[in-house]
């Protein structure tokens, strides 16, 4: 059996995350991995990619940073996972706190989900109201029922489960506007990422959050992949805004499972056990939210961004791919077919048929290409690991894949394509 096979045999998906899964990837691609090493991940059989997925997003510095790592196993031969609170886990909270203007508490857990939907209720529990407004541009906020089922699958999901969770668009503030007329006074909170393919316009954020506090509701900022990216401090910071409560993951402990809600103490504070007499909120209830190596992963992740500029080679890296791949493509003459674009920190590329249609049969064949020539792209994800020597390698690759690119619009992506076309996750059948 290959390996595709043994893991989807036993794991439904054959992955835990779905993005992980054969649907998303070309045939070509390797089915399963062993180690990771700076920006290299290497499968069993030792052959090595380039990697442009980097964990999901969740490693920011490299792979196996040894002065992380070692942080991480300090912590384990302390126990990893203590009767009581630990040491490290106050250690963790104070340098979040310390670290973000906006944040009074914090909350941690394992992975994201756990707090956007922690944050969600904290903001019901705060407002007494029960309609959520999330950014309808935005992919992921949360695998629980409030968010998936809002769409398009939502079998094994009751509708009263999230009948009351309804979108607006990003960058339109009038479509927020609406929600809040057609539900006044019930509304307990609205959730988006501060940015993904694009930065907010005319104050956008700042228009959000006034909107918020004008009608009563809370502003969530779910900062999952724009935290320790954008800015060290989030990308709050970096528009200048301030959310009520704002939740971060990923990149924060370079791919140690640490995730956490964090807020201002008037509403973390309903989540405790000190105010006698007070109605309870039972926000988060982890075993293994505060298990001491990912918390001591994420102190000297914190130590090591504020030691060298990671947030400034992140944006660096990101201007110099985009400005390259564009400029192979434009040097083959098929610039309005192939593009990079986006947020320099976080950038994506773009690719369409002869037609000049956005393809997934195309960004297949560009990725399959790729990995051809030894770069996982499935996106544009790099890390601090990711140097000159990977940006040439890169650049070398992406100028054969786009060779064969050229060709299929000339002669039809189906006579170089291999296999399946790649599937978006959020789809009604698979």
């Amino acid at each position: 059996m290959t390996y595709s096979e043994r893991l989807n045999n036993l794991i439904p998906g054959g992955c835990h995350t779905y993005s992980r899964g054969d649907d998303q990837y070309p045939e070509n691609a390797p089915q399963i991995f062993e180690r990771g090493e700076g920006a290299y991940t290497y499968t069993p059989d030792g052959k090595e990619f380039l990697d442009y997925g980097m964990a999901l997003r969740a490693v920011t510095i490299g792979y196996g940073e040894k002065r992380i790592a070692n942080a991480a196993i300090e912590q384990i031969w302390k126990g990893n996972n203590l009767t009581r609170a630990s040491v490290i886990e106050l250690e963790a909270a104070e340098a979040m706190v310390d670290l973000i203007p906006s944040v009074d508490m914090v909350k941690f857990a394992k992975n994201g989900s756990t707090v956007t939907s922690a944050a969600v209720k904290m903001a019901r529990a705060y407002t007494g109201r029960k309609y959520i407004i999330r950014c309808f541009d935005h992919p992921f906020f949360s695998y629980d029922d409030w968010f998936i089922g809002d769409t398009v699958i939502t079998r094994g999901i009751p509708k009263e489960s999230h009948e009351h969770t309804v979108n607006f668009r990003y960058n339109d503030i009038q479509s927020l506007e609406v929600l809040f007329a057609q539900h006044p006074n019930e509304v307990a909170g609205v959730i988006l990422e501060p940015a993904t393919t694009e930065h907010p316009k005319d104050n956008f954020l700042q228009k959000v959050r006034d909107l918020c506090h004008k009608n009563g509701a809370l502003f969530i900022l779910d900062e999952m992949i724009t935290g320790f990216r954008w800015h060290l401090q989030g990308a709050q910071t970096y528009y200048g805004v301030e959310p009520d409560l704002c939740t971060f993951g990923k990149g924060m402990a370079n791919g140690f499972s640490v995730a956490a809600l964090c807020g201002k103490r008037e509403f973390m504070k309903i989540g405790g056990i000190k105010e006698i007499g007070a109605e309870r909120v039972f926000l988060t209830s982890t075993t293994h939210g505060a298990e001491m190596s990912g918390l001591g992963a994420l102190v000297e992740t914190i130590k090591f961004y504020k030691e060298h500029d990671v947030i400034g080679h992140l944006w660096d890296y990101g201007t110099k791919i985009v400005a390259g791949m564009n400029a192979i493509a434009k040097e083959l003459g098929i610039e309005d077919y192939f593009s990079a674009g986006g947020i320099e920190c976080s950038p994506y590329y773009l690719t369409k048929d002869a037609n000049k249609e956005v393809s997934m049969a195309f960004r297949t064949l560009f990725s399959q290409e790729m990995i051809k020539n030894g770069v996982l792209m499935p996106v544009i994800v790099f890390s601090y690991a990711h140097k000159q020597r990977e940006l040439d390698r890169t650049f070398e690759a992406t100028r054969k894949a786009l060779q064969v690119y050229k060709k299929a619009l000339e002669e039809g992506v189906e006579k170089y394509l291999v296999g399946e076309v790649v599937k978006p996750v959020f789809r009604k059948y698979n």
